[in-house]
This record gives structure tokens, sequence and C-alpha cells, in this order.
């Protein structure tokens, strides 16, 4: 009986570098909102400082994260993310995927 050889499907490295990326992304994400929010935003109200109308870790926190993070991701989705099919690959696309993304 013939063993059919199992082939890697080389997307799949760059698929766990993606979401590997956008983990880190939501994780800085998060560490920046605690930082912001909490670091700041335990102080007593009357010592709040203000921007915009906002409290300055309201405003660091949730208006300028969001910003910079909702740039971040477009940067990083247009730099380091690839468009590939998700369809079954033939033996000569699989040469040029492991080619491509090593």
């Amino acid at each position: 009986m013939k063993e059919d050889k199992i082939i890697e499907d080389p997307r799949y490295k760059q698929c766990n570098k993606e979401a590997i990326m956008g983990l880190i992304l939501g994780i800085a994400n998060l560490i920046w909102w605690f930082i912001w929010g909490y670091g700041l935003g335990s102080k007593p109200v009357s010592e709040y400082t203000y921007i915009l109308g906002f409290p300055t870790w309201f405003f660091m926190s949730c208006i300028v994260g969001g910003i910079v993070f909702s740039i971040l991701t477009v940067i990083m989705i247009n730099k380091y993310f690839k468009d590939m099919s998700l369809e079954g690959l033939t033996e000569e696309e699989i040469k040029k995927y492991r080619e491509e993304f090593q």
C-alpha cells in the first residue's frame, strides 16, 4: 500500500506570523489603555487635567490610543501582511509560496 506524502502548506508560516503580530498589537493596546487609564485615572477628580473637555487619562487612553493603534494596524497590514489565496495549492504553487515566504 502506497503512503501519501503529506506536504505542509507554506502559507501556514505566514498566517502564524500575522496572528502573532495581531496578538502583540492587541496586547500593546491593552497595556497603553491600562497605563493611561489607571495611571492617571486613579487620582482624585479635583486633580484631573482636561484636554478638549475630556479628562487627560480618558483622552490619552481612549481617543489617542484608538487613533494610534488604528494607524499602527493599517501600517502593519500594508507592510507585513500578504494577500494569498485560500484555495488548495498545486505542487508548482507550493514551490512558489515556499520561495516567497522564506
